[in-house]
């Protein structure tokens, strides 16, 4: 567990920290050093990403989901659910600005959020394609998020915000692809060590954002939201 641990953390969206200068050669030495044309972004079918983002859940919970789908000026709901959760396909710039694959076109990965990560989670991760949009650098970007939490801008974390990413389909990064399907808890600050994640035997993994000034914590489970098993969990 372990090692599957020290693999998850570096490779997926929320990275933990590591020294400043670390993260910067990481980022300079990434494959993708700028963004690439708007168009391989997109998913020309937008019913497609309809589907692709309700995979993120059981159809239990995304059948009856808000959708939002991304376009030319932003992400724009194409369904209006009723039950309070919220489904789109993040793309690369839902890590932080460090991260070395922060552009890369390929990244599609269904979430579906609950009520509370809905208006406190997603904010963020809407603002910033704004900011991608708009053409901003990753300094311009990680600036605008610093004076946005700092303004209030961007809402304070809800209590009991959690995560679907249930999708087969889901392509993380080019290191962890589909990985597997599990769920997502989030808190405030850096506080991995007052869950006992990461640690030898805990089935509770933990990568602190302090760009987005929270700690979102993962646990695998055994099946995609399709209902067909996920691949078995490293050892």
């Amino acid at each position: 567990m372990r090692n599957s641990v020290t693999i998850f953390v570096f490779v997926f969206l929320a990275m933990a920290v590591v020294p400043g200068g670390i993260r910067q050669a990481r980022a300079q030495a990434g494959p993708y050093p700028a963004m690439a044309p708007l168009d391989q972004y997109l998913i020309p079918d937008k019913n497609a990403e309809i589907a692709l983002a309700r995979s993120a859940a059981p159809a239990s919970i995304s059948d009856d989901a808000t959708v939002m789908v991304l376009g030319r000026q932003g992400y724009t709901t194409a369904v209006q659910g009723k039950n309070g959760f919220l489904c789109y396909v993040e793309r690369s710039w839902a890590h932080d600005t460090d991260h070395p694959e922060f552009w890369n076109p390929k990244a599609r990965t269904p979430n579906c959020f609950n009520a509370a990560a809905a208006s406190s989670v997603a904010p963020l991760y809407l603002m910033k394609t704004r900011l991608v949009l708009a053409g901003k650098s990753k300094a311009e970007i990680a600036q605008a998020i610093a004076a946005a939490l700092d303004s209030g801008e961007l809402p304070a974390l809800a209590p009991a915000g959690m995560c679907y990413m249930m999708s087969k389909e889901q392509y993380i990064n080019d290191q962890g692809h589909s990985w597997h399907p599990h769920v997502m808890f989030y808190a405030a600050g850096d506080v991995a060590k007052s869950w006992g994640a990461n640690l030898p035997g805990s089935p509770v993994m933990a990568a602190n954002d302090p760009q987005a000034r929270l700690t979102t914590f993962f646990v695998v489970v055994h099946y995609w939201s399709d209902g067909t098993p996920g691949p078995p969990m490293e050892h």
